[in-house]
């Protein structure tokens, strides 16, 4: 039987160059000093982590460009031009 612990990924930055690398550690070790990967002396840190998502297409056929982005009503419209106002 195959046994395994998922862990987060995190993002940390170079305080010197700015690159970027990505680790997969315990969330207890999140914060914890990185050996720098390329053996330059490089200090990172750890930065908030932002990811984008995509889904297929709703049901009912419509695509993504249909949907509602945004606006002040859950409907997505703008602002006075909802018949829910």
């Amino acid at each position: 039987m195959f046994l395994y612990s998922l862990m987060p990924i995190y993002e940390y930055q170079s305080e010197q160059d700015g690159a970027v690398i990505e680790l997969m550690r315990p969330m207890a070790d999140a914060d914890k000093p990185v050996p720098d990967p390329d053996g330059k002396g490089r200090t990172f840190k750890r930065m908030m982590s932002t990811f984008a998502a995509q889904g297929g297409a709703p049901a009912g056929g419509a695509s993504s460009a249909s949907l509602p982005m945004g606006g002040c009503c859950p409907c997505g419209k703008n602002a006075g031009s909802c018949s829910r106002a």
